[in-house]
């Protein structure tokens, strides 16, 4: 479902799959070949919550002042607090990055971890832990994040074209 609030309503490339029973308010932008799955809430009000191109938001998501870069992987149950991750990085299931955190480019949040406020996760690291340490990807880590990212590019668009997605009520 998307809803305006306060004048601004979500914008959804075309292209993107976005399930009808996901929640998109106020000031969004889910950019070409994105996926945000069922039971995600995207809220921007004051900050756009910006989904890149062939990222996916996987159930149970929340998104608050968001801004996601392309070829990201967001984890079921994970919550983005005002926060920026940078592309082609993954952040694990039920993890939380909070308010002023930088996710940078090639990294992992490890399941279940909490990337602190205005933390910085440094490009090509994993973030793991309460609070998150850090350490360098492996080369098969790096490619776990691409190949993620392509299955979901092409999970969605299976599901678009079997016409399920989206229901625009603004």
């Amino acid at each position: 479902m998307q809803r305006t609030f306060e004048g601004a309503e979500p914008v959804v490339a075309d292209s993107a799959f976005v399930s009808e029973m996901a929640y998109l308010v106020g000031d969004v932008a889910v950019d070409e070949r994105a996926s945000v799955w069922p039971f995600v809430c995207l809220r921007g009000h004051g900050t756009t919550v910006e989904v890149g191109a062939e990222t996916n938001v996987q159930e149970f998501t929340t998104l608050h002042g968001a801004s996601l870069g392309d070829g990201v992987t967001v984890g079921h149950g994970a919550v983005v607090d005002y926060a920026t991750v940078e592309d082609h990085s993954l952040v694990g299931m039920q993890s939380a990055v909070m308010r002023g955190a930088t996710v940078e480019n090639h990294c992992i949040v490890a399941a279940n971890a909490v990337v602190l406020q205005d933390q910085t996760i440094p490009s090509g690291h994993m973030a793991y832990g309460t609070p998150a340490e850090t350490r360098p990807l492996t080369d098969a880590q790096l490619a776990q994040i691409e190949e993620t990212h392509e299955t979901y590019v092409e999970l969605a668009a299976r599901f678009r074209d079997a016409g399920l997605g989206r229901e625009d009520a603004v």
